[in-house]
């Protein structure tokens, strides 16, 4: 934000200065001598450097702040601050004390920075030491050793002045071999805020307490009813034990006045591991886990902690809004699982803790935005963007950091985070001498906002990094509830802040795409890892379509693939690479558990036949929805139903198999090749086409012909011989006389003359005369039935797969 202007009537009166300044010639009174002691030949610049050097030698000892208490005093306290001086020099330290130094008192913020740069000892500029009894002696300090402090001194012998800022140092003096006087060999300087009486406008500052993790759930899930969940590893149970980062953020965020800002991804995980779940290992094994009980008391506890509270749900696995902006806005389907994450976060936080959060408010990573942010950011319903205030910067000049809430157009509110104070804990906080200092400097410019001009009561917003450490959390909250103990700041909730009036004269431009910072650009997902999300959804939404059973399937893999676009990858490209392709990979996995089986090359030994095709689901679920197309490649020579394919709809039972029949029709002989596909019904290819050839042996029309000719012949024949036989049997009765067996075979001429006759010996008989042919003695009766013109063969087809028939 822009700097504040000096803050009126915050010196110190014209007494004290002179004080001050006569106190300050004192102490420089050795220095003096020590530079008329000088040789003659010495230039002046280098009795200047001597000085100096002689003057801030305070790299010598370094001085370590461990605590200070109160961080805010009022009157009647007693300010106690302990630490500890070791020596880093050479020579050993004598006739040393430690003593404390307060005042002048700061009057912007900007002076607030530049005296927490400063490191070594500046007469005129460093307070003089309050002195007296209030100061811890050391008769000798050795090289490499450190010494423990402790100074108690009540605060009205500091003799502050009116509400302010106020420098407050920690020096040892001493003297060693090379420098025999007294002289500043260490110094640590901090702040000390002093409002001692209630203001009379606070400021309303917003703090956000983020409960947000790292990606800890794969998309794999058991086979079993439950779809027990699978975890990368066991680190969330780590996190969340006691004594683990998420446990000291719930336990210290729930003694504060916060707005909870949830990943609803991390409320999900966590829940998973309340009843059974197994975690990965190697070569594809899993391994149960066994925190359920961690998880369990977690989970209730913030339950309990958050009801009544303010809430904020991020939108699910807190997706990498810059990266989508800048990467993969242009990639198909990119901004629908923004919109799905940010659908699915109020449903997630309500069924966990049984709390209606806010999902109206984006955060992209440390607050930096540009145009393209904000409108991705707004696209999937949210209409406030949390920025900071190193992002979208003031230019009007205000004479005081103006509050939070910009209009920035659109429908849209930029809910725009102090820099200065969000920042105040990304250090090493694990130093109890950094924890002290970032307390002190976050209270120092807490109350310089207050103290600045202004004419309306202000609201400031406290955004600080999304995954604090544990040290970094106990750093926070020991400053948050030293402001919340003060008499300068009120707490507010978020969504308060962002409805808070506008100043007039704050910057309401969102700075350009040139502007955003290039090392966050560098940690920024790349478009690639937006194409293979893509394909990834491109599989699930083929493979849904054939499922009974979507959500056990469509869930899982929806939340996965929202995961694979988390801020949390920020900096560890490798690493989403591998979850990304590991997605993707079970995926493919579960895709190819419904297929068709391998065929081998088979033999058309007829006119027509029938091909069975094997479609095998090994899901525990079933499938239908699915098309399988039979396609001949050459349907001149063998057809496929009635032309060159056939379709037919598919339904299998969860891990089993179904042969499917295509009747097929040979037209000529020769090998065709033959392609089984599956299909969605929307006309999409599922799964890999299966090719085979059938070899077509089918007898051709021409021999056909002949054979029927044949058969034809030996029909009429038998029945000429029939006809044949039936007139001389007829013959031979009217031959016959009537009166006796002697007339069997006698002819009788007209005239009585009678002739026997041997049948059975003539050379030439009754079928001669008759013209029958020989063999024809034995006929089909008429009503036999006709013989097949295409008997089957019942024997083998020779090499390949037999088509049945």
């Amino acid at each position: 934000m822009a700097e504040a202007a000096d803050f009126q009537g915050m010196s110190p009166s014209p007494a004290r200065r002179w004080l001050r300044r006569s106190g300050a010639l004192l102490a420089g009174a050795p220095l003096l001598a020590g530079l008329l002691q000088l040789p003659i030949s010495t230039s002046a610049s280098a009795a200047e450097k001597t000085s100096v050097a002689e003057a801030t030698g305070s790299s010598t000892v370094d001085v370590s702040l461990d605590s200070l208490s109160p961080g805010a005093p009022t009157d009647g306290d007693t300010l106690t601050v302990s630490g500890s001086v070791t020596n880093n020099g050479k020579q050993a330290v004598t006739d040393a004390h430690v003593g404390l130094r307060v005042g002048p008192s700061l009057n912007t913020r900007s002076a607030i920075d530049t005296a927490a740069k400063r490191t070594g000892f500046q007469l005129g500029l460093d307070p003089f030491e309050v002195g007296g009894k209030y100061a811890v002696k050391f008769s000798k300090l050795a090289a490499g050793v450190s010494q423990h402090f402790s100074i108690s001194v009540p605060v009205k012998e500091l003799d502050l002045g009116s509400d302010g800022v106020y420098q407050l140092a920690v020096s040892l003096t001493g003297r060693t071999a090379a420098q025999q006087w007294d002289q500043v060999l260490g110094i640590q300087r901090t702040f000390l805020p002093w409002q001692p009486d209630e203001a009379g406008t606070k400021t309303k500052t917003t703090y956000l307490w983020p409960l947000v993790s790292t990606v800890h759930l794969t998309a794999e899930t058991g086979s079993d009813e439950a779809q027990t969940p699978v975890f990368k590893n066991d680190d969330l149970a780590k996190e969340i034990s006691p004594g683990g980062r998420l446990d000291q953020l719930l336990s210290l965020g729930s003694d504060l006045d916060v707005t909870w800002v949830l990943d609803p991804d991390l409320l999900a995980s966590v829940d998973a591991m309340r009843d059974s779940y197994r975690i990965q290992g190697e070569n594809g094994t899993t391994t149960a886990g066994k925190n359920q009980a961690v998880a369990k008391a977690w989970l209730d506890k913030l339950e309990k902690t958050v009801q009544d509270k303010k809430v904020v749900a991020l939108p699910f696995a807190d997706p990498d809004l810059a990266s989508l902006a800048h990467n993969g806005k242009d990639v198909t389907g990119s901004l629908s699982h923004l919109k799905d994450a940010t659908d699915v976060a109020s449903s997630t936080v309500e069924t966990i803790l049984h709390v209606k959060p806010s999902t109206e408010f984006a955060w992209p990573a440390d607050g930096a935005v540009d145009p393209s942010i904000v409108k991705v950011a707004t696209s999937a319903g949210a209409d406030k963007v949390i920025a900071r205030s190193d992002s979208l910067r003031e230019t009007g000049g205000l004479p005081y950091t103006p509050s939070a809430a910009r209009p920035i157009g659109g429908g849209t509110t930029a809910v725009v985070a102090d820099a200065r104070l969000s920042t105040a804990f990304q250090g090493d906080m694990t130093k109890a001498d950094n924890s002290t200092l970032a307390v002190q400097e976050f209270l120092a410019q807490s109350l310089m906002i207050n103290l600045q001009e202004s004419e309306e009561q202000r609201s400031i917003v406290v955004a600080p990094q999304r995954m604090p450490s544990a040290s970094q959390a106990q750093t926070m909250a020991q400053a948050l509830k030293a402001l919340q103990d003060g008499n300068w700041s009120e707490s507010q909730g978020l969504a308060a802040a962002a409805k808070a009036k506008p100043d007039t004269g704050a910057t309401t431009k969102v700075p350009s795409a040139s502007s955003y910072p290039s090392s966050l650009r560098k940690q920024e997902l790349p478009r690639s890892a937006f194409e293979q999300i893509q394909t990834t959804q491109s599989k699930l939404d083929n493979f849904q379509v054939i499922l009974t059973d979507k959500a056990r399937v469509v869930t899982p893999f929806g939340r996965a693939i929202d995961r694979g676009m988390s801020t949390s990858w920020r900096g560890r490209a490798s690493e989403a690479e591998t979850f990304r392709k590991g997605v993707d990979s079970y995926l493919s996995d579960l895709t190819g558990l419904v297929r068709l089986i391998d065929k081998s090359d088979a033999k058309l030994s007829g006119r027509s036949a029938t091909i069975p095709v094997t479609v095998q689901n090994n899901l525990v679920q079933g499938v239908d929805h699915l098309v399988l197309r039979l396609t001949s490649r050459q349907p001149t020579r063998l057809k496929i139903g009635d032309g060159p394919y056939q379709e037919q709809q598919i339904q299998v039972a969860g891990e089993h198999s179904q042969s499917v029949k295509f009747t097929t029709s040979a037209e000529a002989n020769g090998p065709v090749k033959v392609v089984a596909q599956l299909y969605t019904e929307d006309g999409q290819a599922y799964g890999p086409e299966v090719t085979f050839e059938v070899k077509v042996t089918e007898i051709t029309p021409t021999v056909m012909l002949v054979i029927g000719g044949g058969v034809l012949l030996l029909v009429l024949a038998g029945f000429r011989m029939y006809t044949q036989r039936k007139r001389a049997a007829a013959r031979q009765a009217e031959e016959e006389p009537e009166d006796g067996p002697e007339a069997e075979g006698v002819n009788k001429d007209a005239d009585g003359t009678v002739d026997t006759e041997d049948t059975e010996g003539s050379e030439n008989g009754p079928e001669e005369e008759s013209g029958a042919e020989p063999g024809a003695d034995a006929p089909e009766h008429p009503s036999d039935p006709t013989p097949d013109t295409a008997p089957e063969s019942t024997g083998p087809s020779g090499t390949g797969e037999r088509v049945d028939r």
